[in-house]
Order: structure tokens, then C-alpha cells, then sequence
């Protein structure tokens, strides 16, 4: 079964960091395009953040530049972090990853994606 699961979100109080995990099961992520999306609530989804298997290269929305990081796994590559820092209430939100074939990525925040995870809660709260 070809999946995503999320891990590692939580309550936070503002300022503080969290990590989330993207764990692909039943395929590879290899030549695979991994985004993370949020939603709050009664607010669109958005695009937070992506990054190409082939070349690394990463991608961010303005609101969490200098402060998230995507990275993957140094010797799986199969599990796909974001590190988020100095995190806000504005921040709340389910988090989604997905993964779609990075050939088929023109504009990662708008592109269809093949695989989502469930989603996992982030709440940003004093």
C-alpha cells in the first residue's frame, strides 16, 4: 500500500520549534517532488514548503522563509523533515505532505499532487 504518514506534531507555545516527519511506505521517494501543506482553519490550504529528490532544491512560501526547513533523510531518503522555528499562533494548522513525480512539477504550490498523508495537527498557542 503506497502511503505517507505524518509525525510529530504537537502544542507549542509561541517561539518555539517543532519537527515534522513525512515517512513514505510501499515506494520510494526517489525522483519524487515532496511538498508540506497547511490548512487553518477557515482558510485555504497552502503551499509551506517543497523540495526535489534530483537536485535538492527547496522551496518556500514567504511567510515561513528563514524559519522552516525542509530537508530528507541523509541515507533512507525516504522520510522528508520539516524543522519549524520560531513558530507563531499563525502557524496553527493541519499539516499535510504530498509527493508527486517531480518531472510533473511546474508550480509546486498549485500543482496536483499523487499522494497525500492524513495530516497532522500544529497548534501555536501560549
Amino acid at each position: 500500500q503506497l502511503q505517507l504518514v505524518e509525525s510529530g506534531g504537537g502544542l507549542v507555545q509561541p517561539g518555539e520549534s517543532l519537527r515534522l516527519a513525512c515517512a513514505a511506505s510501499g515506494f520510494t521517494l526517489n525522483y519524487y517532488a515532496v511538498a508540506w501543506f497547511r490548512q487553518a482553519p477557515g482558510k485555504e490550504r497552502e503551499g509551506v514548503s517543497c523540495m526535489r529528490d534530483s537536485d535538492g532544491s527547496t522551496y518556500y512560501a514567504d511567510s515561513v522563509k528563514g524559519r522552516f526547513t525542509i530537508s530528507r533523510h541523509n541515507s533512507t531518503k525516504n522520510t522528508v523533515y520539516l524543522q519549524m522555528n520560531s513558530l507563531s499562533p499563525e502557524d496553527t494548522g493541519v499539516y499535510y505532505c504530498a509527493a508527486t513525480a517531480e518531472v510533473l512539477l511546474l508550480n509546486w504550490q498549485i500543482d496536483p499532487y499523487d499522494y497525500w498523508g492524513q495530516g497532522i495537527q500544529v497548534t501555536v498557542s501560549a
